[in-house]
């Protein structure tokens, strides 16, 4: 089968006007060659990480007087999805250190909080990843089964199990939440970032899952960690408004993740449109099933959802770089993107398999890996019955 030429990644649909400000066309074809091998062997993506360490892209967000490179959002969010086009899994899990360093550049710049100590870090090599997932919560960031015990000095002591920490082998920083029961009248939560060389902290090797396995999301234990007071970037009351660096990450959380799915997305209806200029149909002597009426139908249906989902994706950003103020729509609108965009990523991955057949399946077509690293889109949070429950609560409020 013919393989999808790097033009494919800088469609319209990638902004042809708006290239890679790191990577190459040969950077983006050795990302892709490695990824099949990464996900076989369930590795970690050592050489790509590697590779995107090297080339700065890990201060993408970061302000340009300390290294930088001073993306936008927007900025950032194309790169993802070209990046998700060639390796998912390293998208996926660069992401859970992208979307720490978006709102703590825009929070430092507008003087509402000052997490340059954080931005230095970063500038300096050090690794964030995301600490959010546990056993037993179905409430996400609104509440914790981690306890946070404070300390006299302003410090914490932490104790707890995360799930799905990607980037397990590299990170530096794990931005974690944890429950404050100090004043049982009001629990708080606490957001704060645990050093991995603080005593207490340790790994436990529980990744072996469906997709996007190169992500090495493996379990983290805190057993009685230390935390100094300069490291807690947001204490707030359960059910209270998240404070505004906590609010900020969602902002680029959301629409970084669902960056990611449409790239696999686009990546999986190219495969499918190749394959079928590449089949042969004996249906239609001299033919290929990419001329057959019913391929041609499937193949515009995966068009339209992909261009409603890339039109979303762009408003969402240009309206969160442009301070658009959308009130109380906007937490909603956010989950909405998310949702919209991985759900119909799925839709479109489906029709790309449908289209090329049984040989989708194989495990020597890329397309397999694709068709698993998409189901894991539904499973970020908010997972679906959050968002419709939020989306609805609000829509049936906002008119009087």
């Amino acid at each position: 089968m013919t393989k999808p030429t790097i033009a494919s990644s800088t469609s319209p649909l990638f902004v042809k006007a708006e290239p890679s400000a790191y990577f190459s066309d040969e950077d983006y074809q050795r990302f892709h060659d490695r990824a099949a091998g990464y996900d076989r062997e369930n590795r970690f993506f050592a050489e790509d990480f590697e590779d995107l360490r090297a080339r700065g892209y890990l201060r993408a967000a970061v302000p340009a007087e300390l290294g930088g490179g001073g993306l936008s959002l927007t900025a950032v969010s194309r790169e993802q999805r070209r990046l998700a086009y060639w390796a998912p899994a390293t998208a996926l899990a660069v992401n859970m250190h992208l979307y720490w360093t978006g709102p703590a550049t825009a929070l430092t710049g507008t003087g509402v909080e000052d997490l340059g100590w954080l931005l230095r870090a970063v500038a300096d090599g050090q690794v964030l990843a995301a600490g959010h997932g546990e056993r037993g919560n179905d409430l996400g960031l609104d509440d914790s089964v981690t306890a946070a015990v404070p300390q006299p000095d302003g410090s914490y002591v932490v104790t707890g199990r995360k799930t799905f920490t990607s980037l397990s082998p590299v990170w530096d920083k794990l931005g974690i939440h944890a429950r404050d029961d100090s004043d049982p009248e009001h629990p708080r939560i606490v957001h704060l970032f645990v050093d991995r060389d603080a005593a207490g902290v340790s790994t436990e090797k529980t990744w072996d899952a469906l997709g996007v396995r190169a992500t090495a999301s493996d379990d983290t234990l805190l057993d009685g960690v230390r935390v100094p007071a300069d490291q807690v970037v947001g204490v707030h009351e359960i059910g209270q408004a998240y404070p505004p660096y906590v609010a900020g990450i969602f902002q680029w959380y959301l629409p970084l993740v669902a960056n990611v799915y449409f790239g696999i997305a686009r990546r999986a209806l190219d495969l499918a449109e190749l394959t079928a200029q590449d089949r042969k149909s004996l249906a239609l002597p001299g033919k290929t099933h990419a001329d057959k009426p019913a391929v041609q139908r499937q193949l515009a249906q995966g068009e339209i959802l992909l261009d409603a989902v890339w039109s979303l994706l762009e408003r969402a950003t240009a309206d969160l770089d442009a301070g658009v103020d959308h009130g109380d729509w906007w937490t909603s609108r956010l989950f909405a993107v998310k949702e919209f965009a991985v759900t119909t990523a799925r839709q479109v991955v489906d029709i790309a398999v449908q289209v090329v057949g049984a040989a989708s399946v194989s495990r020597t077509n890329e397309l397999e890996r694709l068709y698993r690293d998409v189901r894991t889109g539904s499973l970020h949070p908010p997972n679906t019955d959050v968002v419709l429950d939020v989306i609805g609560r609000t829509a049936v409020h906002r008119l009087p």
